[in-house]
């Protein structure tokens, strides 16, 4: 049985981070969008709020007064289920609703909601929405970093986000750890919070390889670049050397040449790259290159679990895996409309594991499944080698 009152200090707690994310920012920020996958910051506060007043308030309390008809289509994402929505490469051309007005629609919803739990016999079903809609909003406290990155470096002047925040750390000098040949448990098992592509446990037969400890560092890439790795087809996946040609692609995403040395962008501001650091913001195309350039291999996300749950390593970046992203043995969605959730979109996407300094710790799981198409790099993803 879930603990309603623990519950509902993670629902204050998480609503509380979200706005505290958003503190370094001017009022202009919260609405660009730069590029079409990156949502503006007023989006991301509004939508995560739509979500509590669509699957809880709307369904579920009858005297709810719904703050405005217009966000249903403006802050809902892609539930096709829930009707009509905006499109996501226009969410940044909308000067209405106002930030203060976002700000607004959030206190009206928590009340509501807090008012709401706190007053009406709650089923379980509540409260499996009300756990859904937290860990949907630390979802989104990543997503919100992800793309005030992208929304600052647009700026001429690169400006620091928090100029003491550090991304990455140090990597020391590689080395690798075994996972022996053998049948294991893949997957969530019943207790604690998962989402549904996590779920079932099954078993996976995994042959015998070798895990990097650390993750490939700036320095290692470069030498990558210098070797002129983004020029030579024979590292690159067909897609792959297609995609870096049509888009003039010939370094990491925030790397920038000055005065014939290398910056890199970070939330911190814009530096010279620290050579020991992890290299991030690498595509699967990238990654997987990389990978053929050292002679070794992308780990599948059944080894990147088993490593992550026997080693205890800081792991600043997601990592690339070579598994594409599709439904485990049994897997059965959400019910309602929260089947839109993930299984729709087990389609030319690869999967990402571990987790990155800016996931939340209290929603991250070593089964925890992140996925992205291969071209996509504004996540905060690294890489980490295999071999047979």
């Amino acid at each position: 049985m879930k603990n309603i009152e623990n519950i509902i200090l993670n629902f204050k707690e998480t609503r509380v981070q979200s706005k505290i994310i958003c503190e370094p920012l001017e009022i202009e920020d919260y609405v660009v969008q730069p590029r079409a996958e990156v949502s503006p910051p007023k989006w991301h506060l509004a939508h995560t709020t739509w979500f509590f007043e669509e699957m809880i308030l709307k369904k579920h309390c009858p005297k709810y007064q719904i703050f405005d008809e217009n966000f249903t289509i403006l802050f809902n994402s892609y539930y096709k289920t829930l009707g009509n929505h905006w499109h996501q490469s226009e969410r940044g051309i909308l000067s209405r609703p106002t930030v203060n007005n976002v700000f607004a629609y959030r206190k009206h919803v928590d009340e509501a909601l807090i008012n709401f739990i706190n007053t009406q016999p709650i089923s379980s079903e509540v409260l499996d929405l009300l756990e859904i809609g937290i860990h949907h909003e630390k979802q989104h406290q990543e997503l919100l970093l992800m793309d005030i990155k992208s929304i600052l470096a647009s700026n001429i002047d690169f400006p620091a986000y928090n100029e003491y925040l550090i991304e990455s750390y140090k990597q020391i000098d590689a080395s690798f750890s075994t996972i022996d040949e053998g049948l294991y448990d893949i997957g969530h098992l019943d207790e604690g919070f998962s989402y549904d592509n996590e779920r079932p446990r099954h078993k996976v037969y995994v042959q015998s390889s070798k895990i990097q400890n650390q993750l490939i560092t700036n320095g290692e890439f470069l030498d990558f670049i210098n070797h002129d790795g983004y020029k030579n087809s024979v590292f690159w996946l067909s897609k792959g050397f297609s995609w870096i040609n049509e888009n003039n692609i010939h370094c990491p995403l925030y790397w920038r040449m000055i005065d014939n040395t290398w910056y890199e962008y970070n939330l911190s501001g814009l530096k010279p790259i620290d050579l020991d650091a992890p290299v991030k913001h690498i595509s699967y195309y990238e990654a997987n290159a990389y990978a053929k350039f050292r002679g070794l291999r992308l780990p599948t996300e059944f080894e990147l679990e088993i490593f992550f749950k026997s080693n205890q390593v800081k792991n600043d970046l997601w990592n690339w895996s070579s598994s594409h992203y599709s439904p485990y043995p049994g897997f059965k969605e959400f019910s309602g409309s929260l089947g839109e959730y993930n299984g729709k979109f087990m389609c030319d996407q690869y999967v990402l594991r571990g987790g990155c300094f800016a996931t939340p710790k209290n929603h991250l799981r070593d089964t925890y499944r992140n996925f992205f198409e291969p071209h996509q790099r504004w996540m905060f993803s690294g890489i980490r080698l295999a071999k047979d």
